[in-house]
């Protein structure tokens, strides 16, 4: 979900040009656009490094008013229909498939299926918590180079190095990129090394 203050980084090709609070950054990408038409300008959202696709063609208070509708950002519309479930602890049904005999262990466990389920991915969470870090970390920093240097010397080796864990191999590669998409890199990457 995009929200107008949401944290983000917006580059004219190799160059940062702004980071901040999205309505601010839309607005120096905008101005960046404007100056520099056959340039790219990215706007990277800072958590995860998805481009944001900004209508930055639009004049800056259209680009404003678009940017805070939102139904245009992806959010639910307050008319959306109600579906089943507990909305206010946030409880939504999906689908799960198992086999019988995991039905047959989760119905006879103490609070029924939905409480085993919780409590079985509750205990996953605790235990994979730093790998999930690490690899949230590794695909933003990569999802991040992709778009901004998919086309640099050293980019794939720099790609493997990432993803092995390798840092010193990883900084080696991308030592002679461009000072901006470097230091970008290394806040994304802060978790991508972690043993």
């Amino acid at each position: 979900m995009v929200r107008p203050n949401l944290r983000c980084t917006a580059f004219s090709g190799d160059n940062r040009i702004a980071t901040g609070e999205l309505r601010h950054v839309a607005l120096k990408a905008k101005q960046a656009f404007d100056v520099f038409p056959d340039r790219p300008v990215m706007v990277f959202d800072d958590a995860d490094a998805r481009v944001l696709q900004l209508p930055l063609e639009l004049p800056a208070a259209d680009l404003l008013a678009w940017l805070a509708q939102p139904q245009r950002l992806g959010e639910e519309t307050p008319s959306a229909p109600r579906r089943p479930g507990r909305p206010k602890l946030g409880v939504v049904p999906r689908e799960v498939t198992l086999l019988p005999r995991h039905w047959d262990w989760l119905a006879a466990q103490p609070g029924g299926a939905s409480v085993a389920l919780r409590r079985l991915v509750d205990e996953a969470r605790k235990v994979s918590a730093g790998d999930d870090r690490r690899r949230a970390a590794q695909e933003a920093a990569y999802r991040f180079m992709q778009a901004i240097a998919g086309d640099a010397a050293g980019f794939e080796e720099a790609a493997r190095a990432l993803f092995a864990g390798d840092y010193g191999r990883f900084e080696a590669q991308v030592q002679h990129w461009p000072d901006d998409v470097r230091e970008h890199l290394a806040l994304l990457t802060t978790d991508a090394f972690i043993a």
